[in-house]
């Protein structure tokens, strides 16, 4: 049985318009409604990178978790929307992007994620630190955006879940993971496993090419995307961008850990990935290391305070 990948021609983020290409992206599986059933809680969670460059397309449109907030209210849901940015707080990133006044029509509240321990699912790690928000929520719905990546190539749908990591362990990741892109990528795989976002909408009206995650420049793609299979919905745009799928970390890992399909089992109910193919899509001029080459001393002080504030802890209690 093949995955589906629902892909539409979208240009503009008009609220009205945008609504309307929603409900259509979504037909192929049934409606929000198969999702979404009266009193559940729902996370949205779109990529709230930062507030730095709010012209440059950094982040997730608000126009897209407004118009998504409103489909999950229509069907009896109660959405609230969480991330942890790299930088700053959720709500003041929210705030420069000009999120408040979308979120404020419709009452949605904004979280800010705390940690707790989960058992990682896979053999890679023993236990992974995940928002307790997002492990609770009945439903998760991840909104990334598409952008090029210095350190991952791209990040997509997988990646935005790392924003489910509470910010002080996106440091120590960054830190343990050292230059190993592959352990990072696996991390990355293993933390989209235990999320298991039940829909992934992606926002490629508008991306962003070059520098990323921030220090790129935007480049209108004019698509949507949609699919349960957060990692079905990534290796398709791929082959839209014409980009090598083994040249991306999390795609490379979902392959090696079994849990990234092939294109050929991939379907499309609207377009296929070879009429969106985008060409000349630019990536980072340069990579860099995961962990920004950060001194030694550095990487040593924050090693001592995680096993004493976090990793001592937190075995003390899993022993209690």
């Amino acid at each position: 049985m093949t995955i589906p990948v629902s892909l539409l021609r979208a240009t503009s983020y008009d609220r009205n318009l945008l609504q309307a290409k929603l409900h259509q992206l979504l037909e192929p599986f049934g409606g929000i409604e198969t999702l979404v059933k009266p009193g559940y809680r729902v996370l949205l969670k779109p990529n709230l990178l930062t507030g730095s460059r709010p012209s440059k397309e950094c982040i997730t449109r608000p126009e897209i978790v407004y118009c998504v907030a409103k489909m999950v209210k229509d069907a009896g849901g109660k959405p609230f929307l969480g991330d942890s940015p790299a930088f700053g707080s959720a709500r003041g990133v929210a705030k420069v992007n000009g999120y408040l006044p979308f979120l404020e029509e419709l009452d949605i509240p904004i979280v800010e994620f705390h940690g707790q321990r989960y058992e990682a699912l896979g053999n890679s790690f023993d236990h992974l630190r995940l928002s307790q928000e997002a492990m609770e929520a009945d439903v998760v719905i991840n909104l990334p955006k598409v952008k090029s990546h210095m350190q991952l190539t791209m990040t997509m749908g997988v990646k935005n879940l790392f924003g489910c990591v509470p910010g002080k362990m996106k440091a120590w990741w960054h830190l343990e993971a050292g230059k190993d892109a592959n352990r990072f990528g696996e991390m990355l795989v293993e933390t989209a496993r235990a999320i298991a976002p039940n829909l992934t909408i992606l926002d490629g009206i508008v991306g962003h090419e070059g520098n990323g995650p921030s220090g790129g420049e935007p480049r209108e793609l004019g698509i949507l995307g949609a699919a349960r299979n957060v990692f079905a919905l990534d290796r398709a745009l791929m082959d839209i961008l014409q980009v090598d799928p083994l040249s991306v970390p999390t795609i490379a890992a979902a392959e090696r850990l079994g849990f990234g399909p092939s294109l050929e089992e991939l379907s499309f109910p609207y377009c296929t990935a070879e009429e969106l193919r985008v060409e000349g899509w630019k990536l980072p001029e340069k990579m860099m290391p995961i962990d920004f080459g950060a001194p030694r001393v550095l990487k040593s002080t924050f090693k001592q305070l995680y096993i004493l504030f976090i990793k001592e802890p937190m075995a003390l209690y899993a022993n209690r």
